[in-house]
């Protein structure tokens, strides 16, 4: 078995690209090497399973796409490196959970390759930064609350949603380089209200579409491996 396979398919509609994923996923089995796509969105909003059309508080002519995967509505754009690990868990030998963890601790690797601290909100997938201290190290002191997290002075750069089908994985972790952030205003991003989100050149992190593809797809392959 070859390790993971880094495909950079670039600008790709993402209707077609959801159900590229769900047909490699059905058809694969024990022999099939895993795979990693990068690519990049023309604008759309996404409704995972759990998603409420409440969340879209404005109606637009971007298009929503229903998908399997888990979690509420995002958008994705021109701009975004959106990374699909196809990973075969079983064989990786860890669970959903763990994997969530290794996906986030890709994004927090690429995020400190330019100085920025990525953080974990207990409770709320993806990954987070200090808006206005953006590399600094201070740990986040959170409010507990039990049914709302903490974002007090933070933007989310990463937005996370998979879904796992015989043990296999799909979609996967979008992050935000350097976009038109306006339609993120348009919904409840992942389901709260009022979270702001941030991309790299917002906190100063001037990197085009490729070098952020290649950062993150390195460490994910890196970060995923058995």
């Amino acid at each position: 078995m070859g390790p993971m396979q880094t495909i950079v398919k670039g600008r790709c509609a993402y209707e077609p690209t959801y159900h590229a994923m769900q047909a490699f996923t059905a058809a694969r089995d024990s022999a099939t090497a895993d795979a990693l796509w990068l690519c990049e969105h023309g604008a759309v909003y996404t409704q995972g399973l759990a998603g409420r059309s409440a969340h879209l508080l404005v109606p637009s002519a971007i298009p929503v796409v229903a998908t399997d995967r888990g979690g509420q509505v995002t958008f994705h754009g021109p701009g975004q490196v959106v990374a699909y690990p196809l990973l075969d868990l079983r064989r990786a030998g860890y669970y959903v959970k763990e994997y969530v963890y290794r996906i986030e601790e890709a994004v927090i690797r690429t995020l400190r390759h330019w100085g920025v601290t990525g953080h974990r909100v207990p409770g709320a997938p993806g990954i987070y930064v200090r808006v206005d201290d953006p590399g600094g190290h201070a740990r986040l002191e959170f409010a507990v609350t039990a049914d709302k997290p903490d974002f007090a002075g933070l933007g989310k750069i990463a937005a996370l949603g998979v879904k796992v089908s015989r043990h296999c994985a799909y979609h996967g972790v979008a992050l935000n380089v350097a976009m038109d952030l306006s339609p993120f205003e348009a919904i409840n991003p992942c389901g709260y209200a009022g979270l702001r989100t941030v991309d790299l050149s917002t906190i100063g992190v001037d990197v085009g579409w490729e070098e952020a593809a290649a950062a993150l797809g390195q460490r994910l392959v890196q970060g995923l491996s058995p």
